[in-house]
C-alpha cells in the first residue's frame, strides 16, 4: 500500500535581528493569522471610512438645522417688530378717538352762524347772476345748435348760428376791441369791469357797426349774422383765465 502524504501548512516567519549583538528572535505567523490579521485591518479601515462618512453627514445636517433655526429666530424678530408698531399704531387710534369723543358739541349758536354762513355763500351766485355786469346771457338770441363744450384743449365752447342770428352781448360792459384775424374774420371783445371779459368770434363775415370803447347794455345786439351755419366760438375770461361758460350763463338755446 502507497503511503499517504501529509499536506504541510504553508507558515511565514519574521526575523529580528538586535544590532547590539543579541541573540536574534524568530517568529512563526501561519497563513491562516495573516489572513486574519488582514481581515481584521481591512474591517478595521471600512468601519473608520463608514464613521467618517456619518460624521460628515451629521454636520452637513447640524448645519442646516442651524441656518433654518436662524431664518426662523429672524422671522420672529420680524414679526415681533411689525407685532409693536401695530400696537403703537393702535394706541395712536385709540388716543384720537378718545380726543374727538372729549370735544364738546357746537352750541346752538355756533351752528347757526354756520348755517348762515352756509346761506350766505349759495346766495352769492344769485346775486352775481342778478347783476347786469355779470356775463349770465346766452350769446345768442335765436337758437343755435352746440358744436362742442369748454375743455382744456380747446378754452371755449362753439354754436352754429343760422344766417340772421343776432349775437348779443352776455352782460353790461365796454367794447374793447372789434378786430380780425385769419381765422376769425370779426372778433368783438367786451370788458364787463368786475374781472370779467366776453370774446366773440364768428368764423364768416358777419355785420356789425359797432367801435371801440363803445357802451353796451346786457342784450344788447354786437352784430347779425349773414351766413347760414355759421360757427361762433364764445370765450369767457376771468382775471385773464379762460373759464367754462356754461358754468357763469343760463343757456337759452
Amino acid at each position: 500500500m502507497k503511503q499517504q502524504r501529509h499536506k504541510r501548512k504553508e507558515s511565514f516567519y519574521i526575523l529580528l535581528i538586535s544590532n547590539t549583538g543579541r541573540s536574534n528572535r524568530q517568529f512563526q505567523i501561519s497563513l491562516s493569522i495573516l489572513r486574519t490579521l488582514f481581515a481584521f485591518l481591512l474591517i478595521l479601515c471600512v468601519a473608520l471610512g463608514w464613521l467618517a462618512y456619518q460624521f460628515s453627514i451629521a454636520h452637513t445636517v447640524q448645519s442646516s438645522l442651524k441656518e433654518q433655526l436662524s431664518s426662523q429666530e429672524q422671522l420672529v424678530r420680524q414679526l415681533e417688530a411689525e407685532k409693536e408698531s401695530l400696537n403703537t399704531e393702535k394706541q395712536a387710534l385709540i388716543a384720537e378717538n378718545e380726543s374727538l369723543l372729549q370735544q364738546p358739541e357746537p352750541s346752538a349758536a355756533a351752528q347757526e352762524t354756520e348755517q348762515a354762513d352756509v346761506e350766505e355763500a349759495e346766495a352769492e351766485p344769485e346775486e352775481a347772476e342778478a347783476d347786469p355786469f355779470f356775463p349770465s346771457l346766452y350769446p345768442s338770441s335765436d337758437t343755435a345748435m352746440l358744436l362742442s363744450a369748454y375743455s382744456q384743449e380747446q378754452p371755449y365752447l362753439s354754436i352754429t348760428v343760422h344766417a340772421e342770428g343776432k349775437i348779443i352781448a352776455a352782460g353790461s360792459g365796454t367794447i374793447v376791441t372789434v378786430s380780425s384775424d385769419d381765422t376769425y374774420p370779426l372778433i368783438v371783445e367786451v370788458d364787463h369791469g368786475n374781472g370779467y371779459m366776453t370774446r366773440y368770434m364768428s368764423q364768416q363775415e358777419a355785420e356789425s357797426g359797432l367801435e371801440q370803447d363803445t357802451q353796451i347794455q346786457a342784450g344788447d345786439t354786437l352784430f347779425t349774422i349773414i351766413t347760414d351755419n355759421t360757427q361762433l366760438d364764445y370765450q369767457v375770461l376771468l382775471n385773464g383765465e379762460p373759464v367754462d361758460p356754461l358754468s357763469v350763463f343760463d343757456a337759452k338755446g
